[in-house]
């Protein structure tokens, strides 16, 4: 299971820092997202910054099973939040790409739960084996 988790989750977390770089440096592509979504221009920078510590979790996870567990947990909630974006305004054309976002967030976590004996352990799990 561990080698599952780590491989969903370094997949999930190249995605998650490469969308996470998009709206960082306001890129066109998630700004103009935003205003499809009807989101503020101003929340795609602090939005990126989530993206950027839900990868970066992901991939402490793989040596801190409690981490990886919360960016999963908030990579879901956020893309969950995505998802009804796209619903809320009926732009259903792109809905597919937060729901492989979801999709990867989703295993990640079950992937981290189902690798470790106990998950509030903080102990890394590469330095004793």
């Amino acid at each position: 299971m561990f080698i599952a988790y780590v491989t969903v989750a370094v997949l999930a977390a190249v995605m998650t820092l490469w969308a996470a770089s998009q709206s960082l440096r306001r890129a066109a592509t998630p700004v103009q997202n935003a205003a499809k979504l009807e989101v503020p221009p101003s929340w795609v920078v602090p939005l990126g910054g989530l993206l950027l510590a839900g990868g970066i979790g992901l991939l402490a996870g793989i040596a801190v099973p409690l981490i990886g567990a919360a960016a999963a947990i908030g990579l879901v909630q956020y893309f969950v939040c995505a998802i009804f974006a796209h619903l809320r305004v009926r732009w259903f054309s792109t809905l597919s790409f937060p729901a492989v976002f979801l999709s990867l967030a989703v295993a990640a976590l079950v992937l981290r739960l189902a690798s470790v004996s106990d998950v509030w352990d903080l102990a890394p799990r590469l330095a004793g084996g």
